[in-house]
């Protein structure tokens, strides 16, 4: 008997040990790939990013700045790997930096809500900490600052645009988690926008309503983007051609040129498109019928700020 207890002990021991090795293994591995390259205190708060500047780089020209805003349960490099904005970048010239957000999993505050946790006045501050300090350190245009993000980057976008219209240049978005309520959004100015969403995202649902994942009153993404476009005054509604899964909605002769661009993916997941694949398992189908980062540069090249 007492070497059949003291065998349990030592299976027990054993497994406890791979447990422990496999937990220890997966937080070095987060780690690594959650790098980092700067930090600042705002708000109170240790925040991070990661930095990309192209070795074409020449301080003496104006440079665009790209703020590009991982999803929830994301990270920076992550984001930096989906969406391919450094390879971009180092063909156009661009610098592009990658937030990070908060907690575990990472998160941005983005509700607005008097009963959710965290202010997003927090994080406004920190993008706009981090554009200062971005600003002393290179020749960033001013007229030409940039933020597109996934999901809830998506929505930290939507955010920036309703607080800081007068940095934010233009906003993309891809999947995203429209959490803010439109009457909070205030913008000081029209802010143009395109968007990417799937028809058949499992996380952010197209029709709206709560997701498998999330218990939120997301809204139906057609009448959202509508929205957007009647907030800035469109006056002319074209459709995208169809092409295979991709199909949408340009609004133009907006105020202040401050115009609309709406890709509708059929079939398409809660990803990038034209960008790395994620686990279909988890987000479904990464279509690759369209490049979203270059979409998005095509479509900010042409609204600067002023």
């Amino acid at each position: 008997m007492k070497k059949l207890i003291k065998g349990i002990i030592i299976a027990l021991a054993g497994l406890v040990g791979i447990i422990l090795f496999f937990i220890i293994g997966i937080g070095i591995a987060f780690i690594i790939a959650n790098k980092t390259s700067g930090t600042l205190i705002s708000s109170g708060e240790k925040r991070q990013y990661l930095l990309h500047v192209p070795d074409s780089y020449d301080s003496t020209v104006p440079t665009p700045l790209i703020i590009s805003i991982h999803g929830f349960a994301e990270w920076p490099a992550h984001q930096a790997q989906i969406s391919r904005w450094n390879d971009l970048a180092d063909e156009k010239g661009l610098i592009v930096v990658y937030p990070s957000g908060t907690k575990f999993p990472k998160r941005w505050r983005t509700t607005g809500l008097t009963n959710s946790p965290g202010d997003p006045e927090i994080d406004v501050r920190f993008i706009s900490d981090l554009i200062d300090r971005l600003e002393t350190e290179y020749n960033i245009d001013p007229n030409r600052i940039y933020a597109n993000g996934l999901s809830n980057g998506g929505g930290m976008s939507y955010l920036l645009a309703c607080k800081m219209a007068d940095r934010i240049a233009a906003i993309g978005s891809v999947a995203g988690a429209y959490t803010y309520a439109p009457e909070l959004c205030n913008p000081s100015r029209p802010v143009p926008l395109i968007a990417f969403h799937g028809d058949a995202d499992p996380v952010v649902p197209y029709q709206g309503g709560p997701s498998r994942s999330f218990e939120i009153p997301f809204p139906y993404i057609p009448n959202w983007m509508h929205a957007w476009a009647d907030r800035n005054h469109c006056q002319t509604a074209a459709s995208i051609p169809q092409d295979g899964e991709i199909s949408g909605t340009t609004w133009t002769e907006c105020s202040q040129n401050a115009d609309v661009t709406f890709y509708s993916i059929a079939g398409g997941g809660h990803s990038w498109p034209g960008g790395e694949p994620i686990p279909a398992w988890i987000v479904g189908k990464t279509s690759q019928a369209v490049d979203a980062t270059r979409e998005m540069w095509q479509f900010f090249e042409q609204h600067p700020l002023k």
